[in-house]
């Protein structure tokens, strides 16, 4: 996925920007990069690989390097950024949070247009050029950006560090969020909560929908107002936030554990003791333990002194390799108990199937899995949380095709909560995981969870009932 930080302060803002990029980093795990703006030096720019190694070891060293009251970082998941730009709207650096599915159709207009695309790594595009792009065909930054929401197929959010302040823009749908916070004398915008009170500052409010603000050091100017309509990634509670962080005035850790009570008390299931996969698991087993009246215990721990988060090696089985590692069983804790195990959520399976035979091997009884969010059924279009190339990488979708034939067939059934075809493929994972029994959690009491209404949130990889901006007809 990846998350921004952005500052602008009456003093130097370096310290600010390099711890509140590194609390982003759970977000992501390709590259890092920041960007500084300085009177006298002008602008500063870094950018590192992440794939072996920390945020902060990669730029630590090299901060003095930095200089300036306003700047930009990011941690990101797709592409090396930010992207330096001298354009007729002024110079500027520019990250994203961004998922373009029409990377190469946009790529082939604007070539047919002379444009040229610089920024090329291994024959790839970079996404946050493109969209650089983009914003320098309007005749001002809301003009371009308008033209980003226009154009991208999939969901893009920004901060752009101008000499005259910092721009936000969050996606034209909200899919992924934006924050304010202020303290004395300084702004801030990021993309989790959790990047702002060690810092001093406080959350102001959320940046809605496709809404434009400027940052400077004395206030906030909204560009353009926000749309009225949204469609927030609700996998945001599920997965990607962190515990502490809120989206919307809703904390991550509450909905966690809020899905975990009402599981827990719905579930009929004899057990012994409940435990969260580390780390998202977690806040559902405290909830379990208190909705179904059975003890927490920690019955596998996270390595982490050198495992405090999941990096993606090229190689699939080194991939799985990693996954295993990070994970430690508590032999004493599962021998000869019947034990429960939540977890966010289900994608390919093979982690939990390996976990599961583990749990087995060491002892346990019985392993039932319970997860926080319904079954994936659809491949996400608007955010990259998986590095998933196919749906067919979904274990519902292999199931689908082997009962169906046809892996895209009767998908609305499969993915309607207790109907026949839903139960069968629960049934089904449940057996080719090797578990006890498992069950999920119902899009209604997500929903209920989280607290806001349907119509905005994003359900899409469980029920396919989203849409692409533009689709709507009102949309500011």
């Amino acid at each position: 996925m990846g998350g921004f930080f952005g500052t602008v302060s009456v003093k130097d803002c370096v310290n600010d920007l390099f711890y509140g990029t590194d609390y982003n980093s759970h977000l992501g795990t390709k590259r890092a990069g920041l960007a500084t703006l300085d009177k006298e030096k002008g602008f500063s720019r870094s950018i590192h690989s992440l794939e072996r190694d920390y945020f902060r070891s990669r730029f630590e060293k090299e901060l003095d390097n930095f200089a300036g009251c306003s700047g930009i970082g990011v941690i990101s998941d797709t592409d090396p950024q930010p992207i330096l730009v001298n354009s007729h709207l002024g110079r500027y650096a520019v990250v994203t949070v961004a998922k373009v599915n029409n990377l190469r159709e946009i790529a082939a207009e604007l070539l047919e247009k002379r444009m040229h695309l610089s920024e090329m790594s291994a024959n790839n595009i970079n996404q946050t050029e493109l969209i650089a792009l983009l914003i320098n065909m309007g005749d001002t930054f809301v003009d371009g950006i308008n033209m980003v929401y226009k154009k991208v197929k999939g969901s893009c959010s920004m901060l752009i560090l101008t000499e005259d302040g910092v721009i936000a823009a969050r996606d034209a749908l909200g899919r992924t969020p934006i924050v304010i916070g202020k303290k004395d004398n300084a702004y801030a915008v990021t993309s989790e909560t959790t990047s702002l009170p060690n810092l001093d500052y406080h959350p102001v409010r959320d940046v809605g929908p496709g809404e434009i603000i400027r940052l400077r050091a004395d206030g906030i100017e909204v560009m353009q107002q926000p749309f009225s309509h949204e469609q927030i990634c609700s996998f945001l509670w599920v997965y990607y936030g962190f515990p502490a962080s809120d989206y919307e005035g809703v904390n991550t850790e509450y909905v966690r554990e809020h899905l975990g009570k009402v599981v827990g008390k719905e579930d009929d299931t004899e057990a012994d003791c409940v435990c969260g996969i580390p780390d998202s698991g977690v806040g559902m087993a405290l909830g379990y333990a208190e909705g179904h009246k059975i003890p927490y215990k920690r019955a596998v721990l996270k390595y982490t002194p050198t495992w405090p988060r999941s990096f993606t090696p090229g190689n699939q089985s080194r991939r799985d390799l990693v996954a295993k590692m990070k994970l430690i069983p508590n032999k004493a804790l599962l021998k000869d108990q019947r034990v429960v195990f939540c977890d966010d959520s289900i994608v390919r399976g093979t982690q939990l199937r390996d976990n599961v035979k583990t749990f087995f091997d060491y002892g346990a009884k019985e392993v039932h899995a319970r997860i926080s969010c319904p079954p994936l059924v659809y491949g996400c279009p608007f955010i990259g949380f998986t590095a998933s190339k196919s749906d067919l990488e979904l274990i519902t979708r292999r199931i689908i095709q082997d009962f169906e034939g046809d892996a895209n067939k009767n998908l609305d059934k499969y993915a309607t909560t207790d109907s026949p075809e839903y139960k069968r493929m629960v049934e089904e994972i449940g057996r080719r995981l090797g578990l006890s029994s498992v069950k999920f959690s119902k899009i209604e009491t997500l929903i209920d969870a989280i607290g806001m209404p349907k119509c905005k949130v994003c359900t899409h990889c469980f029920d396919g009932s989203s849409f692409f901006f533009g689709e709507q007809k009102d949309e500011q």
